[in-house]
């Protein structure tokens, strides 16, 4: 099969409640996030024939498939950092199409809050050069946000509108972490972090995970809960290039094209959109990256509401997205393909549910913006889309 449109199904879909649990276990909580996920599709752990999960689990894909008690015909543990649960949807339906599996189970948990930080990995060969001169994470991503700010006069109010949706959504989300809204004097007004991005222009750390369940058509036919049809899906990885790296784009501008190929759709047919938030500026840079605006008109794209549901011109991470709600283990694409898989539900809060939401893109990002980073990218549709 060359499309992996209408090859497979996302049937099922559970996010942890909980935000800090100290006295759980990471494969703990990738235990309850798949009971959970299993459960919401009427399915049970005997039922699974493919198993996938990142290189965060614990052990990997055949320590957690023990834990597990899975005995899958087909495993992938691929790594894409903060974008690997995007991808992984993506591996799912294709490994499903290929008739490698017929019931993918998706999982990830994590405890960053709780337990210890994850030191950043120094196994990249330029990262020996990079960690002299004081590089890190939130340092990767101000250098792409201003420049930014150089090439196109992004100003940081407008950044903020970015934290200020995301903000009034999680109000709406009673296990969200950050449930009180901001406005832009506020964000403007938190500690400096890395200039020009403040304290509240950064995702929250939180424990917690999500799973996923995506089944073949056959199998989601026979299933009772409504179904969410997978249209399309690509990966690109963008990196420095030799030194001569462009700090205003990311590899959203060739997997954001790619996915919407293959599923039929532009961005204008899009009525809803994940996209990962580790900073404002990566929803800002996504966006211009995906078409949804011209190349550095993004500052202004975001302004007067246009990402606040239900009304704006493009509702963007209804339940607070990583800048509020929850970013387990630095992952934050499975939650971002599970508030997509809510939308096409009608499973959202009704203050933030997207009036006949039919077409729901997904998006993660992973890595350092500033150097090394891959996207995913997923467009998802109603059953008869």
């Amino acid at each position: 099969m060359n499309s992996l449109r209408g090859a497979a199904y996302i049937v099922g879909a559970y996010e942890h409640p909980g935000r800090e649990l100290p006295d759980k276990s990471v494969a703990q909580i990738h235990a309850e996030v798949a009971i959970g996920a299993l459960a919401d599709a009427g399915l049970t752990l005997a039922d699974v024939d493919g198993y996938f999960c990142s290189g965060d689990a614990p052990g990997g894909v055949i320590a957690m498939a023990d834990y597990l008690g899975l005995r899958p015909k087909h495993c992938d543990s691929t790594d894409f950092g903060g974008s690997s649960y995007v991808a992984l949807v993506g591996h799912a339906a294709a490994a499903i199409a290929a008739g490698k599996c017929e019931i993918a189970l998706i999982t990830l948990g994590g405890r960053p809050r709780s337990g210890r930080r994850r030191r950043p990995p120094t196994d990249a060969p330029a990262f020996v050069f990079e960690a002299t001169y004081g590089h890190n994470n939130p340092a990767s991503y101000a250098l792409a946000a201003r420049r930014h700010m150089h090439e196109f006069g992004t100003t940081s109010r407008q950044l903020a509108e970015v934290k200020v949706a995301a903000s009034l959504h999680a109000q709406h989300n009673p296990n969200a972490l950050l449930r009180n809204p901001v406005t832009v004097d506020e964000v403007l007004d938190s500690p400096m972090i890395a200039d020009p991005l403040h304290r509240l222009d950064c995702c929250v750390i939180t424990d917690g995970g999500g799973a996923l369940v995506v089944a073949s058509p056959a199998v989601q036919r026979d299933l009772p809960r409504q179904a969410v049809k997978v249209l399309g899906a690509a990966e690109a990885p963008k990196h420095t290039d030799g030194g001569r790296i462009d700090l205003t784009h990311t590899g959203a501008v060739w997997s954001g094209p790619r996915a919407m190929a293959e599923a039929g759709v532009t961005p204008g047919d899009i009525d809803y959109a994940s996209i990962y938030d580790s900073f404002t500026i990566t929803v800002v840079q996504t966006l211009e990256d995906l078409g949804f605006c011209a190349k550095g008109a993004g500052g202004q794209f975001v302004g007067d509401g246009a990402l606040v549901a239900p009304y704006g011109t493009l509702p963007v991470n209804t339940d607070g997205g990583s800048l509020c709600n929850n970013h387990p283990a630095n992952r934050g694409g499975m939650t971002r393909v599970i508030e997509a898989v809510r939308q096409l539900r009608g499973e959202t809060h009704p203050a933030v549910r997207v009036p006949d939401c039919r077409i729901a893109l997904a998006h993660g990002t992973g890595g350092w913006l500033g150097t090394r980073m891959g996207s995913a990218t997923l467009v998802l549709g109603q059953e008869d889309a």
